[in-house]
């Protein structure tokens, strides 16, 4: 049923961002006051600024206090918000029809598998055989076109927001660290001759990083952790589904994400590449330990 004008559910919503008004937003500009979204955020010494405020253009007659927009992790605010999204989308589309042109020689030379032995291939080797780069490559590689079309809507709707609203540079880190993560440990704990394919993990890193920033933001974290209780339970539900992956991405992108949207801003990238590095140096440790299981 309709809600009047001024009743009380009325009174509680959110404002909307002025300049994108199908977004909610709890923050405002700390000169203009109007209400920003994350894309439109720009770090200041104290709050953020809207980019007029910033630029001191629109009628807003502020001079501009900051030498270059930034986003709320400090990331520089892009004219195309979404082009490392876009980039992301466009490699996987192009190995996946890289895939169904080659077939199955193709994707089982850079798919994860440990370490095995197929009588018709042969020896295919594996991460245990010194082809480490398959932690990396079996990122870009789907097993279908379900597969493939729920990784890029997921990358579409969760990954270009979290790029706006952290900058290209840590949303690419962000992408590549949850990853190699989830690869890591479904090399770890998985079978040797187990094989795993898919953007998941990075994927599930994105959510846990989204998850932080609505958090951290004061949004509703309703929506999220819906779609993350939905997408977990598809994960330990249906077979064929490297769990392993999901949760080392999911972990990592929670980690991450805290240090990108908490770090303090007179130490930001020290802060926020650091956690990366030591995320990293732990996907190494994982992977080394399993190699010397399986040699």
């Amino acid at each position: 049923m309709d809600q009047p004008a001024g009743s009380p559910q009325d009174a509680q919503s959110l404002p909307v961002c002025y300049r994108h008004p199908d977004r909610e937003t709890g923050i405002r500009c700390t000169r203009c006051e109007r209400p920003i979204c994350p894309e439109c955020m720009v770090s200041a010494s104290v709050g953020f600024q809207c980019p007029d405020c910033v630029r001191g253009g629109s009628g807003t007659g502020h001079a501009p206090t900051a030498a270059q927009p930034r986003t709320i992790a400090g990331g520089t605010i892009a004219s195309d918000p979404r082009l490392v999204t876009k980039i992301l989308i466009g490699i996987c589309l192009a190995v996946f029809l890289v895939q169904l042109s080659v077939g199955n020689r193709f994707t089982d030379s850079f798919t994860l598998i440990g370490r095995a032995y197929i009588p018709v291939l042969g020896d295919v080797g594996g991460v245990a055989e010194g082809q480490w780069y398959r932690l990396l490559t079996s990122m870009f590689l789907h097993g279908g076109y379900v597969h493939i079309l729920f990784n890029v809507l997921s990358l579409w709707w969760i990954g270009g927001p979290l790029e706006a609203a952290l900058g290209r540079a840590r949303y690419l880190t962000l992408y590549f660290v949850s990853g190699l993560a989830g690869s890591a440990l479904t090399y770890l704990i998985g079978a040797a001759n187990q094989s795993s394919l898919g953007a998941s993990g990075a994927i599930f890193g994105l959510f846990g990083a989204t998850a932080v920033l609505m958090r951290r933001l004061q949004y509703d974290m309703r929506p999220i952790i819906a779609l993350l209780v939905i997408n977990l339970i598809f994960t330990f539900g249906w077979s064929n589904i490297a769990w392993q992956a999901h949760i080392g991405g999911l972990v990592a992108g929670v980690v991450i994400g805290y240090a990108m949207v908490h770090a303090p801003r007179e130490r930001r990238a020290l802060v926020q590449y650091g956690t990366c590095a030591l995320v990293l140096a732990v996907v190494v440790l994982m992977t080394v330990l399993r190699t010397a299981q399986l040699t």
